[in-house]
Parts: C-alpha cells; structure tokens; sequence
C-alpha cells in the first residue's frame, strides 16, 4: 500500500480517528531538539518558532530541550536508518521523501504521514505588493513583466535552465532573490540580459519582493517540498513548477492550471508557454493568483500545527501502544500460566 493510498483510505483496525479538537484538553509537551549538521538549514528556526507558537495558542505548555553532547558522528549508513526504523511514525514533508523511505524499506507504509511545512500566511500577502520594490526588482522598467526566483543559488537548484527560458521571452525581466556559491556563475551567464540579483533578503522586504513579481519558476528538480514555492503561492504570485520532487504536492495534477502550473522536467517549451500564457493575460494571472493564495490558507502554520497535534501525535501512540502490546502480550501469558489463580470450591 501507497503513502497515497492510505490517505485517502484510512482502515478503522490500523490508524486510530483523529483527535477532535473541541475534545482535546491542553497538554504539557517536550520539544527535543538534536544537535546535527543540519541545524541551520533554511526554515528551521522559523519552523521551530511558529510551531511552538500556534500548541500554545491551543492552550498547551511547551518546554523546549536541547542537548549539548556534540553533533553526533554519522548522519547517513544504517546507525541512521536504524533511528528512523525506531520510529513509532515517521512525517516526511512530501510524498516523494515517503515513497525514497519505503524503497530503503525504512519503514512501513502506513506508519509514514504527510506533513506539510506550514507558511507564514501573515507575512506573505498579496497586500506586500509594492511599487518601490518593482522598481528595484525591474532595474526601474515596472511596466515590464517581471519573473521571480527565491531561493539558494546553489547549481543543484538548476538555475541555468531559466536561462533558456529568459532566451525565448524578450521584454521580459527577471529577478534572483537569494544568494548562493552559484551566483557568480549566473552573473556572468545572465551578463547582458535584463536580470536583477538582490542577494538575501528579509523580513518586509523579502514580503515585497515575492508579491511585487507577476510570475515566479521553480526549476529545482532536487525539492523536498518547496518552502518558497507556498510562499510566493500565499504571496498571489501564479508558479510555474517542474513537476519533480515535492512540487506536485502543493500543486496536484487536479489543480494544474488552476492554482499554479507544473511543466514535464527538462521540458523548456513546456514552461515557455506557461509563463508566456500567464504574461499575456492579466484577468489569468491575477485569477491563478486568487486560487493560489486560498489554496496556502489550508497550509498555514495555524493548520499545520493542528494536524500534527490532533492527528499524527494521537496516530504515533496509537502505535506505541500496539507494539507495547504485541511486546508484553507474551509475557503476561507466560505469567498468567505460572501463577494461576487457585480454584475456589464452594462445596
């Protein structure tokens, strides 16, 4: 069985219903938090700080825990997968990462969950659109239609395929917002051509940024989820993904051309046409953008926390208590044998 099919085929005997909210009295919860060579990676502090955020608007009491023995000596081989296979649920941020843990046969399949990262739905807003920053994003033309892209300017991140892209659309700018060991490079190859580098953005001014662009690509091929493709989506700003990795989670065969469009990997004429599509229609531009941005309120950090505390938390010790059963089972047999009760007569 499928991470997909057991999301929408929850069987009564294997996953326990979720916790309803109204029936949920406050807890007191742990965060532990691992030292690892993976600390500081993109959205962790800020996923960290909502998720606390939003348990104790729930009403809970959160304890942060922090170890302070060193970053563990291996992050990959079998000490890794032997963690993960302790696991009582495993949550992987899209159903690629799921089905890469099945194949290593990590775990089983119904004891993995989607958990989507949540986006700040606050902070990126179609109401950040500014004139100002149109101005700095287009190298002073706002009139001209603008592409975006957010992100690490890393080469994993395929970013010289929007080169080709940029070849076929004159009249068009575009913008990187983001800074990267690959940025020299893009330099040199967008040398000529109307493209703005920013470096790091943040705060209000990378709010401004996403909402102030028409279009935003995700090229990326190598996306777990794709943390900058719900916030340009939650921003208004229509994408155009590849449909690799975890893009086609946030964007669903069902809901291309609806609430964003996915192109086949590698396909230039694909995207091409998608982004000219977009670029030549404003009342489409601006309806995909409507659709996207309700589509990211169901991924706020407010939903996002709500699954996994009345859901996926019920569902992981639903587990534990199943296989503490299936452990002790034997032995209070074995116990009931040896020490019966003695029989009472009452004649």
């Amino acid at each position: 069985m499928t991470i997909e099919e057991i999301e929408e085929v929850v069987v009564e005997e294997e996953v326990p219903p979720p916790l309803l909210e109204a029936n949920s009295r406050p807890r007191r919860i742990a965060l532990f938090v691992e030292p690892s060579p993976f600390a500081y990676v993109s959205g962790y502090k800020n996923r960290f700080q909502n998720f606390i955020k939003y348990l104790r608007e729930m009403g809970d009491e959160v304890i942060v825990v922090t170890t302070h023995e060193g970053v563990p000596q291996e992050f990959h081989g079998a000490k890794l997968i032997g963690s993960w296979r302790a696991a009582d649920l495993t949550l992987v941020p899209s159903a690629a990462i799921g089905r890469d843990l099945q194949a290593a046969r990590v775990t089983a399949a119904n004891k993995i969950r989607l958990w989507n990262k949540g986006v700040d739905s606050e902070s990126f807003h179609p109401h950040f659109r500014d004139h100002e920053m149109r101005l700095r994003l287009t190298d002073g033309e706002p009139e001209k239609p603008l592409v975006i892209h957010v992100g690490r300017l890393g080469v994993e991140k395929s970013l010289d395929f929007l080169k080709g892209v940029m070849d076929r659309l004159p009249g068009v700018r575009i913008a990187f917002i983001g800074d990267g060991p690959y940025k020299p490079e893009l330099e040199r190859m967008f040398s000529g051509m109307p493209a703005v580098f920013t470096g790091m953005l943040h705060g209000e001014e990378l709010s401004k940024a996403y909402a102030s662009g028409d279009v935003f690509i995700m090229p990326s091929e190598s996306e777990t989820l794709g943390l900058v493709v719900l916030e340009a989506m939650s921003s208004g700003v229509p994408v155009v993904g590849v449909r690799a990795g975890g893009i086609p989670d946030i964007i669903p065969e069902d809901q291309d051309g609806k609430t964003g469009f996915l192109y086949a990997p590698g396909d230039l004429d694909d995207c091409v046409s998608k982004v000219e599509r977009l670029l030549s229609c404003t009342e489409f531009r601006e309806t995909m953008g409507t659709a996207a941005r309700e589509e990211m309120e169901k991924y706020d950090w407010r939903a996002a926390t709500r699954k996994i505390r009345n859901e996926q938390y019920n569902a992981a010790i639903w587990f534990w208590q199943k296989k503490r059963a299936q452990l002790l089972g034997p032995i209070h047999r074995l116990v009931r044998r040896l020490f019966r009760a003695p029989e009472i007569s009452y004649r």
